[in-house]
């Protein structure tokens, strides 16, 4: 994630039917998974080659399987996003918490705007956020509110993955992104941290999508929050769940 038999006979049955269990394990095929873009990376260094895997912002996910899409596995950046799932009865079973993630300022790698956090250093510059309904954007505003600041950007995006991009790509001065993917942009970005960010932080939950092939989905839950999920996960910079 025995008992020693005397007889050949016995152990010759026994091999044969641990042969059988692990042929089955091995059936139980692919699984298709939605998941928050902000999992992309890790989600793929945790896959044994036995998942398809399909990234966006947590709403967008919730419309596809609305929408009659098909997945077995839904891993929400959210918790707000999976009770929604659970309440237009697309989930199966009970969701699993299995990690955590705290949002930071990013600026150009040189910071040319002098920009020091959520304060007067982002007058005139171009900030930009997820989408009020995408987990990191509802976060964003959380905290904002939190430090009695009233946040202006210039562009709201679906998913975390596009706020980091329009800020590499030199379109915004500045983004709020989770602290794994300013991680992962390494020396593109300059982070900033934010007071109070910790007392924000967002809850990932994974779970069965109904209608699905409950096997192969719960295989890939499985991995996630096993020993070495949980290691890898920690290993990007996401929080103990």
């Amino acid at each position: 994630m025995g008992k020693r038999f005397g007889k050949i006979g016995a152990a010759v049955s026994l091999f044969a039917g641990v042969s059988t269990v692990a042929a089955c394990a091995s059936d139980a095929g692919e699984a298709t998974v939605f998941a928050a873009a902000s999992l992309a990376d890790v989600f793929a260094e945790i896959d044994d080659g036995n998942a398809d895997l399909s990234f966006g912002g947590s709403s967008g996910l919730v419309d596809q399987l609305a929408g009659g899409a098909r997945a077995d596995v839904f891993a929400s950046a959210d918790l707000a996003n999976m009770d929604r799932a659970r309440a237009e009865e697309l989930i199966s079973g009970r969701p699993v918490k299995f990690a955590t993630n705290s949002l930071v300022l990013v600026t150009d790698a040189n910071n040319p705007l002098g920009i020091t956090g959520l304060d007067d250093s982002l007058d005139g510059a171009k900030l930009v956020t997820c989408a009020p309904q995408v987990p990191c954007g509802r976060a964003s505003q959380e905290l904002a509110a939190d430090l009695g600041v009233e946040l202006t950007p210039v562009s709201q995006e679906l998913s975390v993955t596009d706020v980091l991009g329009k800020v590499t790509s030199g379109e915004a001065d500045a983004g709020l992104v989770y602290a794994t993917d300013a991680a992962r942009a390494g020396d593109q970005v300059q982070q900033v941290e934010i007071p109070k960010a910790a007392d924000h932080l967002n809850e990932y939950w994974i779970a069965l999508v109904a209608g699905g092939n409950a096997a192969a989905g719960q295989e890939f839950i499985d991995q996630i929050t096993g020993a070495r999920g949980q290691e890898l996960l920690a290993d990007r910079g996401f929080g103990a769940p």
